[in-house]
């Protein structure tokens, strides 16, 4: 059965789940992030062609375009055809373009698709706020900035793409990818393409590995967990990589004093509530409090310790900072096993 295009962010939707699309006449696009507005207009172009394979797309700028071609481009064609008109950066219409774009949108045109595209914020919010009082269609396209969301438009991702991905291996991929949205979306439909869907943590560690920009908290991570030879690896791609050993020993550091706050509050504690009163992400409570189940109270103790010598050693006191970090993981496993 036919597949219509479906819908990643926002609130319209298709008239039929699998036969036709019905676009919406009307359609904001509120936000900045490049990839999710992409995808809300060419979802509605892609809906009204499945409707209309002879639709007419005229893509302006909103600096570029003038007041008196909005009427232009929006009128029937001699040839037929839905007219299918996109303003891009709507934020820097000017004041007579924003005037003809909430003349229009008071009265649109069922047979023709408007879709204004706004980066959201104060610039141009007379017409954003316009033309959402006047009933368009709102697709919401704003930047991922929490590392929760970004974990879960992972997963969504690959849900949208028929799979399935657990949380450990959207936590791995984004460290082994980073935070660009477009290069995520990629990453997934390649796991995709390459796996029978099921995406773990061993799977991302299988095709990525190696693939991250290892950072002092890669290093810390693997140190906490105990797991020195990951550790030592993360450490010396690190330094070779030339990662500063300060901002590893402070992540060290940061790795152990985070345990022992989330382990103090209490181990079965809900993530969420503790965020405020810890004044943490709630995401960094649940991966300390999987960290802390390691751990004694003993150990913690020791292994602050010896991130203080270490923050100590690598800020002045030693001529081999590698080797103090060396010396720091080691202790700090030997801390955790509690020998």
């Amino acid at each position: 059965m036919c597949r219509p295009p479906r819908r990643v962010s926002g609130s319209w939707r298709s008239a039929c789940e699998y036969c036709g699309v019905s676009a919406p006449a009307l359609l904001l696009v509120l936000g900045d992030e490049e990839l999710l507005a992409s995808r809300a207009v060419n979802q509605v172009v892609e809906a009204v062609r499945w409707d209309d394979p002879v639709a007419s797309v005229n893509e302006f700028q909103g600096s570029d375009l003038l007041a008196g071609e909005l009427a232009g481009a929006l009128s029937p064609s001699l040839f037929g055809g839905r007219p299918v008109v996109i303003v891009y950066n709507g934020q820097d219409a000017k004041k007579d373009l924003t005037a003809a774009l909430l003349a229009y949108a008071a009265d649109a045109d069922p047979g023709a698709t408007l879709v204004v595209c706004h980066a959201g914020g104060a610039k141009g919010k007379a017409l954003a706020d316009g033309l959402k009082q006047a009933g368009a269609e709102v697709a919401l396209a704003a930047k991922l900035s929490r590392h929760a969301d970004k974990v879960d438009f992972i997963r969504s991702e690959i849900r949208r793409l028929g799979g399935k991905c657990s949380g450990e291996a959207a936590e791995a991929l984004l460290d082994a990818v980073g935070n660009d949205l477009r290069e995520l979306a990629a990453a997934c439909n390649q796991l995709m393409a390459d796996t029978n869907g099921r995406i773990e943590l061993d799977v991302v560690q299988r095709y990525y590995k190696g693939r991250a920009e290892v950072s002092g908290f890669a290093v810390a991570d693997a140190a906490v967990a105990g797991d020195i030879p990951a550790a030592l690896e993360a450490l010396r791609w690190a330094l070779a990589t030339g990662v500063d050993p300060v901002p590893i020993a402070d992540a060290l550091a940061d790795g152990v004093r985070t345990i022992a706050r989330v382990a103090s509050a209490g181990r079965g504690g809900n993530a969420y509530q503790l965020a405020s009163k810890l004044g943490m992400p709630a995401w960094k409570i649940e991966k300390a409090q999987r960290m802390a189940r390691g751990w004694s109270p003993e150990g913690l103790v020791d292994a602050m310790a010896a991130a203080a010598v270490c923050n100590a050693e690598v800020k002045g006191g030693s001529d081999d900072r590698g080797y103090a970090l060396e010396r720091a993981i080691m202790a700090m496993a030997a801390a955790r096993s509690g020998r």
